[in-house]
């Protein structure tokens, strides 16, 4: 049987995509205001050429509402003006070919008081504070600071954060994305609610599996009645130790949660193996994780959304992931630096070297000024 190469096109939901390569939502902390500027809108365009570019690029995390808020200069999808400012950013990717999706976002915990609502506390699933840092911007200029302390959201105010899911993706509609991915990863809020090390609540949203799945599954539902499962994904991080996301025993909670994922026809699920951005054998608990079983278990259930697969990616290494079942890949810092990842992915061109210095904050600057191969 011929297995799919990362360079060819194929169907995911509702988009026919012009090759298997994803960019990764990648937050660059550039948008004063909470506001998509005209310089985010040439980075996402010169990263969407059809058979250069991605074939979807995933927006940086985008926070649902002002309480979502964790890092300084982040775009949101919460008011009208932010919806009018995404609108040119995807004309911009559209005019060359290119899909693009929002990463819809809720820091939670990871969250500093500078950043809240009138100074108030981020909220949890319990008041235990993360061993985690933020990015602010203060006097001095840019940085790294400790998070601050949260309060445990009370059970009155899920619903309202279910509410600001399903809100942000219509407005993500209204900008022109083609769609949505929920971050349930990395150690934000809907991730924090999964985790037994974060949720210590004892109400029906702690506890057990089911309960500490519920609020994901609540806002995924949402989410899908509102705009449609074949534009919407979701992002799973099942042992990632980042922003101190901690759970003894990931793999039956990761299974629960794609069996429950999978009736609700998702374009995609997108799993980042290992630790974020570092080693790809990295695990929780005493057993290695099995994602293999995951996608299994996923499509048992029912489940035909695209497998993305995510953290550390070369092309050969992706080959190899789709050889194995795998739909997608994404890459993310890759893509920071070679606008055209995939065509030197695919021709064996050498890479661009990442400026890790201009990462967080600053200008076109090691954001929109990485050549092109010759």
């Amino acid at each position: 049987m011929t297995t799919p190469s990362l360079f060819e096109p194929t169907t995911v939901g509702a988009w026919r995509l012009s090759n298997r390569a994803v960019m990764a939502p990648l937050t660059r902390n550039r948008a004063p205001g909470q506001l998509p500027t005209a310089d985010m809108a040439l980075y996402y365009a010169q990263r969407a050429h059809p058979q250069d570019g991605a074939g979807l690029s995933i927006s940086e995390a985008t926070p649902i509402s002002p309480q979502g808020h964790g890092y300084a200069d982040t775009p949101g999808l919460h008011s009208e003006a932010q919806v009018a400012a995404w609108r040119p950013v995807t004309d911009a990717v559209h005019a060359r070919g290119g899909h693009i999706v929002t990463q819809l976002w809720h820091v939670g915990r990871i969250s500093h008081v500078d950043l809240q609502p009138a100074g108030q506390p981020p909220v949890a699933p319990s008041a235990i504070a993360a061993k985690a840092k933020t990015y602010l911007i203060k006097p001095e200029g840019g940085g790294f600071f400790d998070v601050s302390p949260p309060r445990a959201l009370a059970l009155d105010e899920l619903p309202g954060i279910v509410d600001d899911y399903r809100q942000a993706s219509r407005r993500a509609r209204d900008a022109g994305f083609d769609g949505v991915e929920i971050h349930a990863a990395n150690g934000y809020l809907l991730d924090q609610f999964l985790r037994s090390g974060s949720n210590q609540r004892t109400d029906t949203y702690g506890g057990s599996i089911e309960n500490r799945a519920r609020l994901l599954l609540e806002v995924m539902a949402a989410v899908v009645d509102e705009i449609g499962g074949d534009r919407v994904g979701v992002r799973l991080s099942p042992v990632t130790a980042a922003n101190d996301a901690n759970d003894a025993n990931p793999q039956p909670l990761f299974e629960h949660v794609v069996r429950q994922l999978a009736p609700l026809g998702l374009a995609y699920v997108h799993v980042i193996e290992g630790q974020t951005g570092g080693a790809r054998d990295f695990q929780q608990g005493d057993i290695p994780f099995d994602y293999a079983a995951l996608r299994t278990i996923y499509r048992a259930a029912g489940g035909q959304g695209a497998w993305m697969v995510n953290n550390g990616y070369s092309a050969d290494l992706a080959q190899q992931a789709l050889d194995s079942g795998a739909d997608l890949v994404a890459f993310g810092r890759g893509f920071i630096a070679n606008p055209d990842l995939t065509r030197r992915l695919r021709e064996g061109l050498p890479l661009n070297e990442l400026q890790r210095a201009t990462l967080y904050g600053g200008g076109a600057q090691g954001y929109t000024d990485y050549p092109l191969a010759a």
